[in-house]
């Protein structure tokens, strides 16, 4: 068999006041990280983004963040971790509840934005958020960066954790993103993304490519991926197959 990987997105974080046309992308991921409705998305988008991965055949995850659609959930607001779980659980059982009415299941979970940064290097937040998604269900699949606090949490409560890099971002020497803002933080060259993403996935300790549903392009981005890696030899297929009890 060829070797295979991931493709996720951020999906379902189109709101009134910051529209996004993301429904074409479904037909690109294997994956698709569902915004929950506190920084981004609702309960229509929800139940859309459930209807189209279902369409698709694509893998459903939890996309949790911040209560921050203002910021849109990049801004970091140093919730205490016992809130951070509470708020977990919350989104999570949103969408599953979703999911469920129409027959299916959420897999996995990925941090959104300044939470997903949070949870890389708070070991304190990292341990409350992969409890309370144990406690919700052991099944579930943690996405995140690799070598971080969250991989450790996720480890030490039994969670199976798979490893994640960017094709839309820019990284600094020391594997870090650039900050959004600065020079080179996000790439918009359908081109240089996929070379990034063929790039990554040879590595040994990545099992998903990410880009992002709001970077301009990102339909084009998308497919320029997902195109290069089939043109490489990779099988384009969700790291949680696996189907949740």
């Amino acid at each position: 068999m060829p070797a295979s990987i991931d493709l996720n997105c951020d999906l379902g974080e189109s709101t009134p006041a910051r529209p996004i046309a993301d429904e074409p992308l479904f037909g690109v991921v294997s994956s698709a990280n569902v915004a929950c409705g506190f920084h981004a998305g609702g309960d229509a988008t929800m139940r859309r983004s459930v209807e189209l991965a279902i369409v698709h055949g694509v893998v459903l995850g939890a996309h949790p963040g911040y209560r921050d659609a203002e910021g849109f959930g990049r801004r970091e607001l140093g919730t205490p971790a016992d809130e951070l779980a509470a708020e977990l659980l919350a989104q999570l059982e949103a969408l599953d509840g979703v999911a469920r009415a129409a027959g299916q299941r959420v897999r996995y979970v990925k941090a959104h934005g300044a939470l997903y940064h949070r949870l890389g290097v708070d070991e304190v937040a990292a341990r409350a958020h992969a409890r309370a998604i144990a406690a919700f269900d052991p099944a579930l699949a943690v996405l995140g960066a690799a070598g971080g606090a969250l991989e450790r949490a996720a480890d030490a409560t039994g969670l199976r954790f798979a490893r994640e890099a960017f094709a839309d971002r820019g990284v600094r020497t020391d594997g870090s993103l650039v900050p959004r803002g600065e020079p080179g933080a996000v790439l918009t060259d359908p081109a240089a993304a996929g070379r990034r993403a063929v790039e990554l996935a040879a590595r040994v300790d990545v099992d998903s490519i990410c880009f992002h549903g709001d970077t301009p392009g990102a339909a084009s981005i998308g497919r320029a991926v997902r195109d290069a890696l089939e043109a490489a030899g990779f099988a384009v297929r969700s790291f949680a197959t696996e189907p949740v009890a």
